[in-house]
């Protein structure tokens, strides 16, 4: 028997269905702009490495985002990866 879960294309989160999961969508189901999900991205990257700066978050977070479909070919994603 398979998996019905695929990953969300936003973070990989195993969903059941659509393309994003609850955390990465608004209260009507669309995608949270760049910003948002960018900053609750790394928030969450620093609670799980508390030890971790800021700059260092950041970085691992775009460098994450950036395999992600939902986000690999965001101009927002290139620009902060080669330091524009």
């Amino acid at each position: 028997m398979t998996n019905p879960n695929h990953p969300c294309e936003s973070c990989s989160m195993s969903i059941e269905t659509g393309r994003y999961c609850v955390h990465c969508t608004n209260e009507r189901g669309e995608l949270q702009p760049f910003a948002e999900r960018f900053a609750r991205m790394v928030a969450w990257q620093q609670r799980r490495n508390p030890e971790q700066s800021r700059a260092d978050a950041e970085k691992a977070t775009l460098t994450w985002m950036s395999t992600m479909p939902a986000w690999k070919a965001h101009p927002e994603i290139k620009a902060r990866l080669s330091g524009a």
